[in-house]
Order: structure tokens, then sequence, then C-alpha cells
């Protein structure tokens, strides 16, 4: 599969992530770990659809602060995105931490 091909699989893939997470607003009916889960995983593949797209390889993490560092050191402008740092728990941590306390 060629970078393109890749990119454009991740971020067709980050759009159902979106979709689900737009239609997840609703705080009563949904959550927070399970829309902070979609929220998450629509960055993380969206920015490894930006890696692919330049033709870098990246590693298989759900850690958004290294897939943006990987993006800056390919000469990517990534200042608007380190706000979502703060999601990368929720790929994890706070999806599975409900079950733990049960």
């Amino acid at each position: 599969m060629s970078d393109r091909d890749d990119a454009r699989m991740a971020l067709s893939m980050a759009g159902k992530d979106l979709v689900a997470a737009q239609n997840m607003l609703n705080g009563e009916v949904f959550a927070d770990e399970v829309f902070g889960f979609h929220v998450q995983q629509a960055m993380e593949k969206s920015l490894k659809a930006w890696i692919a797209y330049v033709g870098r390889e990246y590693p298989p993490t759900h850690n958004l602060a290294t897939l943006l560092s990987l993006l800056e050191e390919a000469g990517g402008d990534v200042t608007a995105f380190w706000d979502v740092v703060e999601y990368t728990a929720f790929a994890v941590q706070f999806r599975y931490e409900v079950l733990s306390d049960g």
C-alpha cells in the first residue's frame, strides 16, 4: 500500500470516529470516557494519516504527543494541535478505569 493510500484509509477511519464523537455531545446519554475515546481515535488516525502522507512511518502508539512530535520533526506545523494531547489518556486509561472500579 502506498503512503497516500495509507493516509486516505486512516483519514477515512478518523472521519468515522469524528462523526461518532459529534453525535455523542449529549453528556447525559454518553459517558465522558466514550466521547473522549472517539475524539482521541479521530485525532490519532488523522495524525497518522498526515505522517503517512508526508512519507514517514508511524509507530503503533496511541500517544498523540509522540505523533505530533514526529510531524514536527518532519517539518509539519503542528502548533495549533498541541491541545489535543490531553485526549491521549482516553485511548485506554479512562476507557477502562470504570471497569476496574466495578
